[in-house]
Parts: C-alpha cells; sequence; structure tokens
C-alpha cells in the first residue's frame, strides 16, 4: 500500500520559518514528479511547488524567493522549507506523488493526509 506521511506543521508566528517533510512508502517515486499543495479555510486547494525527479523545481508566485522545495532520492523523501511566513501561509498542506496532468495541476495518483501550518499575526 502506498502512503505519503507529512510532519513538520505546526504554530509558528509571522516572519518564522518551518520544514515539512513528506515520507513515501509502499514502493519507490524513482522518476517520479513530486509536488507540495496547500488548501485554506473556505479556499480551494492551491498548488505551492513541485520537484522533478532531477531536482528541476517550479513554485507559485505566492511562495517564490520564500519556499525551497527538496528530495532525498534515497530516502524516498521531499521536504518544504518555508521561510518568512505569513499568516496568508496558514493551511493545510498537502504532499502528492506522481501526477497524471500538469505537475502544477491537481491531477496526481497519490496524496498525504495533510498537515496543518499555522502563523500567527
Amino acid at each position: 500500500q502506498v502512503q505519503l506521511v507529512e510532519s513538520g506543521g505546526g504554530l509558528v508566528q509571522a516572519g518564522g520559518s518551518l520544514r515539512l517533510s513528506c515520507a513515501a512508502s509502499g514502493r519507490t517515486f524513482r522518476g517520479s514528479t513530486m509536488g507540495w499543495f496547500r488548501q485554506a479555510p473556505g479556499k480551494e486547494r492551491e498548488f505551492v511547488a513541485f520537484i522533478g525527479w532531477w531536482g528541476d523545481t517550479y513554485y507559485a508566485d505566492s511562495v517564490k524567493g520564500r519556499f525551497t522545495i527538496s528530495r532525498d532520492n534515497a530516502k524516498n523523501t521531499v521536504y518544504l522549507q518555508m521561510n518568512s511566513l505569513t499568516p496568508e501561509d496558514t493551511a493545510v498542506y498537502y504532499c502528492a506523488a506522481d501526477p497524471t496532468g500538469p505537475a502544477s495541476g491537481p491531477d496526481y495518483n497519490y496524496w498525504g493526509q495533510g498537515t496543518q501550518v499555522t502563523v500567527s499575526s
């Protein structure tokens, strides 16, 4: 059974940092792109960033320059370093793997359960 398990969420003050992790188990995602999405209360899930197998990255404009996505292929794990957080970053953050369409879109084969990030002002 394939599982993506996020961790690292929590409560942080504005201007602070958090590092999210997403550990994949049940299969290797060799060659697969992995992404991060988020969903704020009352809003639709939105794209945050993705990273290809060879480390190519792409970010939403709202997080560019503040967030960094990376991966450790040996550990089957993807990370999201989030700096200069603002209350607008408050959301449940989801990890996703193996897109079936554009990697910035919502069509992925596998999703994690999400981890809450709350940024206080």
